[in-house]
């Protein structure tokens, strides 16, 4: 099989991105990667571990698995990046109000443990009072 340019092997990849072997299979099985294969081996190219990196970035910033597999797509489109990246922002900016809503909740939540535990401290209080 003649490749331009250099290869992988999964195990390089998961050892790369510190993850598993079966993260990868996971990311094939979803349509990210499309690994050739000489016999029972995958053989990952560059575009692979493009495609990979975008899709483990992705996740850690919490974004959903039809909204990676959006924006990877949007890569095979068209030469002008223009509007994936506008796509890219808009997915960011979704993302974004989302945590910032989540931290407000975060902060409510802990306002009212605090609340809480100053009324058990006084009850306790009180108590150890009488």
């Amino acid at each position: 099989m003649s490749q331009t340019g250099p290869t992988f092997a999964i195990s390089d990849l998961a050892r790369e991105f510190d993850i598993t072997p079966r993260t990868i299979r996971f990311w094939e099985d979803q349509g990210i990667l499309a690994p050739q294969r000489e016999g029972n081996k995958r053989i990952f190219t560059r575009r692979d571990r493009a495609r990979l990196k975008m899709a483990l970035r992705g996740k850690r910033l919490g974004l959903s698995l039809a909204e990676i597999k959006d924006l990877i797509g949007m890569y095979n489109s068209t030469e002008d990046e223009t509007p994936q990246l506008l796509e890219c922002l808009r997915v960011m900016e979704k993302r974004r109000a989302a945590l910032q809503q989540q931290r407000e909740d975060i902060e409510a939540m802990l306002a009212e443990i605090d609340q809480f535990e100053a009324q058990c401290q006084q009850e306790l209080a009180r108590r150890d009072a009488c």
